[in-house]
């Protein structure tokens, strides 16, 4: 039985602000728990002016607040940002406020682009090549017989749950290495999807934390009662991805008709390729999706995101997935 999560980039619409996009956050991890999805994850980026998420742990905390049962967690921080000592208090922090139900999943992008990068680090001599050694440092950190000299308190004997996170085969091969479960970003970046999962599953070694593999793979839902309004509501999402790698980055925009007859063919490829792990559409539609990936990928988890513009209709697209999601079930 594949499980559902909800993965949220707070994003900030245009007309609004950060404020509001936290306010919407909240609202959203509420809605998941009475919907029952297992998690809810928020996502680190940095000088993104559509993305209100950047203290992700501070957010987090607003948001454990605020619900009770449903998991909270990063999905991910991107550690070469940070000093592996910092996240182990931060998430040492989160599980003390929250036991058992935190994750702390980590990436080892910038979340940026190198301009921002640099100011985060100040320097760039923590970078993606020692995240290996990074995750292992900041594991001890949280383990209860902790191999270094500095202690992480709060941290220290908490054992946060980690995850490592990939948008290529390198996290697959480091989470089976160190036997972690692993999670794929093929909600935006689906080229090297399959190959990475049979890496994971083929050299995946036992560990304290995971028996045997767990695969979670980013899916991109837009659901609404008609495919025609699903197919409306997804053009903002469409909008801002085509903006972002075209180097203009914005806030969330309105949905427009006809998006897709607008642009040209090499923004329409992108999107046909992005669009291979989604399902836009009414009820029917969007379970046939969701049916046919699964079967592909055989994915313990999906982690969902959908990024529409109007709240309620974001609300109402993981009501719909909710009942899909029983319906598969049953």
């Amino acid at each position: 039985m594949t499980d559902f999560s909800i993965l949220d980039l707070s994003p900030i619409v245009e007309g609004s602000d950060a404020a509001q996009s936290f306010r919407n956050s909240l609202s959203l991890a509420q809605h998941g728990e009475k919907l029952g999805y297992r998690r809810y994850w928020l996502a680190e980026h940095h000088g993104m002016p559509g993305i209100a998420s950047a203290a992700t742990a501070v957010l987090l905390s607003h948001v454990g607040a605020g619900t009770s049962t449903i998991r909270i967690g990063a999905g991910g921080v991107m550690l070469p940002n940070h000093s592996p000592l910092v996240i182990a208090e931060q998430f040492g922090t989160l599980e003390s406020l929250y036991p058992g139900r935190i994750d702390l999943g980590l990436g080892r992008a910038p979340g940026s682009d190198q301009r921002t990068a640099r100011a985060l680090r100040r320097n760039l001599e923590s970078d993606a090549d020692q995240f290996p050694q990074d995750v292992i440092e900041l594991m001890d950190f949280m383990s209860k017989n902790p191999k270094q000299a500095v202690r992480a308190v709060p941290g220290a004997g908490l054992e946060v749950p980690v995850w490592i996170l990939g948008s290529s085969t390198f996290g697959a091969q480091l989470a089976a290495h160190l036997g972690l479960p692993y999670a794929f970003a093929s909600h935006f970046a689906p080229q090297q999807m399959m190959q990475a999962i049979q890496i994971y599953r083929e050299t995946f070694k036992p560990s304290a934390q995971l028996a045997k593999p767990y695969v979670m793979l980013g899916f991109n839902v837009f659901a609404a009662d008609t495919d025609a309004e699903a197919e409306f509501r997804a053009t903002s999402w469409q909008q801002a991805f085509v903006n972002l790698r075209s180097g203009r980055p914005g806030r969330l925009p309105p949905p427009v008709e006809g998006y897709r007859q607008k642009v040209g063919p090499a923004e329409n490829a992108l999107l046909d390729s992005v669009l291979s792990c989604s399902a836009v559409g009414s009820p029917d539609t969007v379970r046939a999706g969701l049916e046919a990936f699964i079967e592909r990928t055989g994915a313990d988890e999906l982690m969902i995101t959908s990024q529409v513009f109007d709240h309620a209709s974001r609300l109402r697209s993981y009501e719909l997935l909710a009942r899909i999601r029983d319906s598969l079930r049953a």
